[in-house]
């Protein structure tokens, strides 16, 4: 099916470039030019992934991103002039599932894109349907997520996060190990990209997230699934 992606960039020439080679590749684009109308466009639209710039006027791309989070859990990528790490963890806290800072080449952006539509909508694997760790259920099917019985919402990269882990019990991941699973290749991330979605994550699932039963920390190493917690 044909997969719709929403651009929200207040300049015009990000649009019409970034567009026409997302066109070129198939997908349908909608577009929008500040905050706002990212916001109205998006309930009205319903796209597949969400392209968010920034610095916006009317509203900025975190408050639209903050928004749209209160609403779906629609893969978002934003573009950014800043590369301060504040504003990627801001970003990251919100959601987001990518962060690509201008200049950049718009044939990495669709590479970013048909990665991330990829991992999030691509074809059912042969793996186990649900997966168990003590509490939490993960269903690969429904992309449903329970902890004691009680349905939870997680962000696309939350989820393939916790599938991640939760398929491999007791396995160590480096950080970047767990960049590669869930970003893809061509991301350029970061070490404190992945310990902020383990925070988000760990607020979700866990009991008490200061001390965290199921995601355990391996200090200078990354993170691992507590294989004690009967994972199936």
């Amino acid at each position: 099916m044909t997969r719709k992606i929403l651009i929200a960039d207040d300049e015009q020439h990000i649009l019409d470039t970034l567009g026409a080679y997302l066109r070129q590749e198939g997908y349908q684009v909608v577009e929008a030019r500040d905050g706002r109308a990212a916001l109205y466009t998006f309930r009205h639209e319903h796209p597949d992934l969400v392209i968010l710039d920034v610095m916006m006027p009317e509203m900025d791309g975190f408050e639209a991103a903050r928004m749209i989070r209160k609403e779906a859990d629609v893969p978002l990528l934003f573009l950014t002039a800043r590369v301060e790490d504040i504003d990627q963890v801001t970003g990251l806290e919100l959601g987001a599932d990518e962060y690509v800072t201008k200049p950049f080449s718009p044939r990495v952006v669709v590479a970013r894109v048909r990665a991330l539509l990829r991992r999030i909508y691509g074809e059912l694997s042969t793996e186990p349907v649900i997966w168990r760790a003590g509490a939490v259920e993960l269903n690969t099917e429904t992309r449903v997520v329970t902890v004691h019985g009680e349905r939870i919402d997680l962000t696309p990269t939350e989820f393939a996060l916790l599938h991640a882990l939760m398929t491999r019990p007791g396995r160590v991941f480096t950080r970047m190990e767990l960049l590669d699973l869930v970003q893809g290749d061509a991301y350029a991330g970061f070490d404190r990209t992945i310990d902020v979605h383990i925070k988000n994550l760990r607020a979700k699932i866990e009991d008490d997230p200061r001390h965290p039963r199921h995601i355990e920390t391996v200090f200078g190493v990354g993170y691992r699934m507590n294989e004690d917690e009967n994972v199936e």
